[in-house]
Parts: C-alpha cells; structure tokens; sequence
C-alpha cells in the first residue's frame, strides 16, 4: 500500500473514530498532495509523495521552534499533535550513530577526499537516505568528519 493509499485509509478511519487532530492532519496531507498532482500532468511517485510528507514534518518543527520562542506553547503543542502522525508515514529515521557510520563508510570509498568535496558528499548522502535522517544532522556530521581529516 503506497503512501497516499495508507493515508486515505487512515483519513476513513479517523473520520468514523471522530478524532478531530488526526482528520485535520490527514486532509491537510491529502490536500497538499492533490495540489502537487494538479501541477503535474502525470501521476505523483512515491517518491515525490514522500517529499511532499517530509514538507510538512519540517514545516511542523519550525512551526513549533517559533512558537516556543514566542511562548506560545499552546500553539506549538498543537503543531507537535500534527507533527507526531506525519511522522507516523515517514521511513524509520537513522540515530545519529547510524548516520555517522553510514558517512564514515562513505568517506572510506573515496580515495582522495577534502573539505572541497563537501557539496558532492552532502549530495550524494541525502539522496540515498532520503525520508531516513534529518539534513541538518548529516551536514553537521559531515562538517565534523570532514574537519578531522
């Protein structure tokens, strides 16, 4: 079952189940994805209803760090509600060791490697663990490997 199927599904469930966070959540996922499809002739991809999901879940933890610098938690909670079920679609996120390994291991098959050859890693890391790892913590990670060689 594809990403937008799972969340229709969902969207049926919580509408029967009249939980008011998940149902708003869900048609604004719903709602975003159709609109990606009316820009496009052809049908979405997995892939691209995934980005579409990982939009969301950032726009959620900004949400959420304005909000708690303007001390409106009441707010900010709301966008954490959000934030916990649009995380229930995202791939299994990587720990921090994970991903510093997974650089690790990266960095061991390039022979020739310096601070130079950051944008060409960072590129090449994000796009095989797209949906898994937060690029904030992948460029930190990098910058730091990258430092010590």
């Amino acid at each position: 079952m594809g990403y937008f199927e799972k969340i229709e599904d969902d969207l049926k469930g919580a509408i029967k189940d009249k939980d008011d966070v998940l149902l708003r959540t869900l048609r604004m996922l719903k709602s975003d994805i159709m609109y990606e499809k009316t820009k496009g002739s052809s049908g979405l991809s997995e892939d691209s209803i995934l980005e579409i999901i990982l939009r969301a879940s950032k726009k959620r933890k900004e949400a959420i760090g304005e909000y708690t610098k303007a001390a409106r938690e009441d707010l900010a909670e709301k966008e954490r509600e959000e934030l916990l079920i649009i995380e229930r679609y995202l791939p299994k996120q990587l720990s921090e060791e994970e991903v510093f390994h997974y650089i690790e291991e990266k960095i061991r098959d390039i022979v020739e490697i310096s601070k130079k050859d950051f944008g060409k890693i960072m590129g090449q890391i994000m796009k095989e663990l797209k949906g898994q790892a937060d690029g904030g913590m992948v460029k930190a990670l990098l910058t730091k490997k990258l430092e010590n060689l």
